[in-house]
């Protein structure tokens, strides 16, 4: 049986080299999270400036429930989708289930609590700051909106990046709705799972360490988009 060591310098290599079998699972699994994510950060954007900037009846239900999602385990959003879409369900005509639209969906139900509740919160500090003046230029609640989110820019770009980050490392909700298949809707962490669990640490291995480089980089444009805003308004 291999040492650590030797696992370690074959999960390297194949990293190095793009091994075909690795580059298709990371391919696969960064199409579906930058879309989820994608999708996620429109409809997140506007329900959290929505939220924000308009008071109306339920407003303060919506909020708790959204605060209350963010913390919704994987499992019961792969959960509810698998049986949205499932044969039984009301989109099973769809035919979506094990495929990658499902991973999609999954994921930008999974992600869209946590952008919308985060923006709202910006957006909100934000209204406080800028509201006097707006209301005196006689803006509308839309170009209002627009423009408190606009101010919010690189923060949002934070909130996205967050998004994102939750988005590629699940594991329980495309595994449900994906159903794990090579070469369809295997992404990193359902490989991680099970790899692991027949033994094959090497791929398990390399695809570990591209999560921990993703994870890294995602930090990285955090810092820098912070960085960069503090110099761009002092």
């Amino acid at each position: 049986m291999q040492g650590l060591g030797g696992v370690l310098q074959t999960a390297v290599q194949m990293m190095l080299e793009l091994d075909d079998s690795l580059l298709e699972i990371i391919v696969l699994s960064l199409r579906v999270s930058l879309t989820a994510t994608v999708l996620a950060a429109v409809s997140g954007f506007l329900l959290g400036a929505v939220l924000a900037v308009w008071r109306f009846p339920g407003r303060g239900s919506i909020l708790v429930l959204l605060n209350a999602l963010m913390g919704l385990p994987p499992v019961v959003v792969g959960l509810m989708v698998y049986l949205l879409l499932s044969r039984a369900g009301p989109l099973g005509n769809l035919g979506l289930l094990f495929s990658e639209s499902a991973m999609i969906i999954a994921q930008w139900l999974l992600v869209t609590p946590l952008i919308a509740a985060l923006t709202q919160q910006i957006v909100a500090d934000l209204m406080l700051e800028y509201r006097e003046q707006l209301l005196s230029l006689g803006t509308s609640r839309w170009t209002m909106l627009q423009t408190l989110l606009w101010e919010g820019r690189f923060s949002l770009l934070t909130v996205m990046l967050a998004g994102f980050g939750r988005a590629i490392s699940e594991v329980g909700a495309v595994l449900i709705v994906g159903g794990n298949i090579m070469h369809h809707t295997r992404v990193m962490t359902t490989a991680i799972a099970l790899e692991t669990s027949k033994g094959n640490l090497t791929i398990a291995l390399a695809l570990g360490m591209v999560l921990i480089a993703l994870a890294c980089l995602v930090n990285a444009a955090v810092a820098f988009s912070k960085a960069y805003a503090e110099r761009a308004y002092g």
